[in-house]
């Protein structure tokens, strides 16, 4: 097993890690969109957020060796499930292969993030 991490995507806010490789597979814990350049979110709306999720997951996929087109199953978290053609829009742009997806409202994210993303995909 082994651990990634990465400085193009933000540090973990808890005790755990950005993503784990086993096998042949990584696993990346959820992303919200916190700009790591401030260590805070910046974007205000679902559109903005998303776009940063997607920036976060890319640099943490890279820093594993893999990529958007080589994942197998992604989970997404809306704070407000009206969101979500929005977030498909923004979604569908780098999930091109279209993996496997759940995608869920609940009642709260970290921070007060509109968006959470977490990605299992190939190396």
């Amino acid at each position: 097993m082994k651990k990634i991490a990465t400085d193009l995507a933000p540090a973990a806010i808890g005790p755990y890690s950005q993503a784990t490789v086993v096998g042949n597979l990584v696993y990346t814990s959820g992303q919200i969109a916190i700009d790591p350049t401030v260590g805070d979110i910046v974007a205000k709306d679902v559109r903005g957020q998303s776009e940063q999720v997607m920036k976060n997951l890319g640099a943490v996929l890279a820093a594993a060796g893999t990529s958007y087109e080589k994942a197998v199953k992604t989970t997404c978290f809306l704070a407000d499930i009206a969101d979500f053609a929005v977030f498909n829009e923004v979604y569908g742009k780098y999930f091109t292969e279209k993996p496997a997806r759940s995608c869920i409202a609940v009642a709260a994210l970290p921070k007060g993030a509109l968006v959470e993303v977490e990605v299992i995909a190939e190396l």
